[in-house]
C-alpha cells in the first residue's frame, strides 16, 4: 500500500468513524427518531456488504467503497487492526449518511454525530484490543468515556425533542 492510500484510510477512519455502543456487536441502530424523517427507513446494513469486508473483493459496499477510493487490496493481507476498523467503518459510515439525511437540521446533526461518534469508539476499541502503547492506550479509554458521554447526551435530546 503506497502512502498516499495509507494516509486516505487513516483519514478517511479518523474521520468517519463513528455510532453507538451498540455497534460492537454489529449490530448498530440509529435512534428512532433518525430514522422515522428521512424516507428511507430504518435500513438494514446488513444487506450492504460491510459483513464481506474480509476477504470479498467481488462485490459488497466494502469492495466498492475502497475501489471508488482507489484501494483495490486484498484485506486479508492486511493486519487484523485494520480488517477490524475497516469492517466497522461499513457499518458506521452508511449510519452516519443516514442520519445525516433527516429533514431537520438539528435531528440531522444529532443522528450523524451519534453514528460518527461510535465510530471512534470502535476505532479506540480496536485499538484496546490491538494497541501496546500506553499513552494511545489512556487516549482511547478518554475517548471512548467522552463518546459514550456524548451519544446519551445527544440520544436524549431526540428523545425529548425529536418528533
Amino acid at each position: 500500500m503506497n502512502f498516499a492510500n495509507t494516509a486516505l484510510m487513516a483519514a478517511l477512519a479518523a474521520t468517519t468513524l463513528s455510532v453507538p455502543a451498540l455497534a460492537q456487536g454489529g449490530e448498530f441502530q440509529l435512534p428512532e427518531q433518525c430514522t422515522s424523517s428521512t424516507g428511507m427507513g430504518n435500513m438494514d446494513r446488513s444487506s450492504m456488504g460491510h459483513g464481506s469486508m474480509h476477504g470479498n473483493q467481488d462485490g459488497g459496499m466494502g469492495s466498492a467503497m475502497m475501489g471508488m477510493m482507489g484501494m483495490d487490496m486484498n484485506l486479508e493481507a492486511m493486519p487484523e487492526h485494520v480488517q477490524e476498523n475497516m469492517a466497522k467503518m461499513m457499518i458506521t459510515m452508511p449510519a452516519m449518511h443516514e442520519g445525516m439525511m433527516n429533514q431537520d437540521a438539528d435531528v440531522a446533526f444529532a443522528c450523524g454525530m451519534i453514528a460518527h461518534h461510535q465510530g471512534a469508539i470502535d476505532m479506540a476499541q480496536v485499538l484496546l484490543d490491538h494497541g501496546d502503547d500506553p499513552q494511545m492506550r489512556a487516549l482511547a479509554e478518554e475517548i471512548i468515556d467522552a463518546q459514550v458521554a456524548e451519544i446519551e447526551q445527544m440520544t436524549n435530546w431526540l428523545i425529548e425533542n425529536a418528533n
